[in-house]
């Protein structure tokens, strides 16, 4: 790892492990204490307290490591973000998309109930994985048999949800990579499928059961895709460290759950649809650098946020200042 990088993972760490602890020590508080008073304030109280962690992630991808996101949506879908509950459905492209999603739902003013389905064991990792159980993440076996029943179950307890939510849900199971990414191109052409150049062939699963568990409550659906433009790197967390700027944009759909499909096979169907056009987006992105049929959007930062934010660089350039006078007297 650079100097650069080791230098700012120490204090960052260190201040992030002592700050997520305090927060976990808060939630654990009003676990205890509220939610069995009231689920709906529980939420509330603890939605606000989880933000100031996530605050903390999103300052490394743009105070500190110049992450710049562009939005591209229509109108209606740029009123109705953050207002309304939504499945969210993102493209996998590297380690920091669940960070870029928090980004998103920041901007979008919905950070304290941003829901993800992530795997099972990420449940026990400290801070992150606690704040997630907290906020009642779904977790995943990753085995359908264990999967199933665990799913419906956590999409049901989202029924009595007051806040707007946004529940992220990864259909294709994991993270792009040249090896997945040739894999997923082989099972294709196996198939007789639409081969992918830039994005991997969704599992329908835990998508047609979201969709049908979700339906009588969630009014939208979220097709998001993820491109990186031509001559940048895609993001990842060590880059985020090291300061190597870096730009994603971001293409958001809304469809309608009315719109969707009432049988499984025809869900499944439709989420495979909606990856095939991620693919000729992707494709025309790469090929010339422009995208069609969006709006360029500025994302929303809202006001608490900003303040916050601006505390946490201060804090965070104050530490790199003490480093780098220690670094010269020695």
């Amino acid at each position: 790892m650079e100097v650069r990088a080791v230098l700012f993972s120490i204090p960052f760490g260190l201040t992030f492990l002592l700050f997520g602890l305090a927060i976990n020590l808060i939630q654990a508080i009003c676990f205890l204490t509220i939610r069995p008073l009231s689920k709906s304030a529980f939420r509330q109280i603890n939605g606000a307290v989880a933000s100031f962690l996530w605050l903390d992630l999103i300052w490394l991808m743009e105070w500190w490591g110049g992450l710049k996101v562009k939005l591209y949506t229509d109108l209606e879908t740029y009123r109705l973000m953050g207002k309304e509950h939504a499945l969210l459905m993102p493209n996998h492209i590297c380690d920091a998309d669940i960070l870029m999603g928090l980004l998103l739902a920041n901007r979008s003013g919905c950070l304290r109930s941003a829901l993800m389905v992530i795997k099972k064991s990420s449940k026990y990792l400290p801070i992150f994985g606690w704040t997630a159980w907290f906020l009642e993440f779904v977790f995943l076996d990753r085995s359908w048999e264990k999967d199933e029943s665990n799913l419906k179950a956590s999409l049901k307890r989202l029924r009595d949800f007051t806040m707007p939510f946004w529940l992220t849900i990864f259909a294709e199971g994991t993270r792009m990579s040249p090896d997945k990414l040739s894999a997923a191109r082989e099972f294709a052409a196996s198939r007789k499928l639409p081969i992918p150049r830039n994005v991997m062939i969704p599992r329908t699963k835990g998508f047609v059961t979201a969709v049908k568990n979700l339906r009588s409550f969630v009014p939208a659906i979220y097709d998001v895709t993820l491109a990186v433009p031509e001559g940048y790197s895609t993001p990842s967390l060590y880059m985020l460290m090291e300061r190597q700027h870096t730009v994603v944009k971001v293409h958001v759909k809304r469809y309608s759950m009315t719109e969707l499909p009432e049988s499984d096979e025809g869900i499944a169907q439709w989420c495979r649809d909606r990856f095939v056009a991620k693919v000729r987006m992707n494709f025309e992105h790469y090929s010339t650098n422009m995208i069609p049929c969006w709006t360029n959007l500025k994302l929303r930062v809202p006001f608490p946020a900003k303040k916050f934010m601006k505390l946490v660089d201060l804090l965070r350039h104050c530490s790199h200042l003490l480093i780098a006078n220690a670094e010269n007297k020695g």
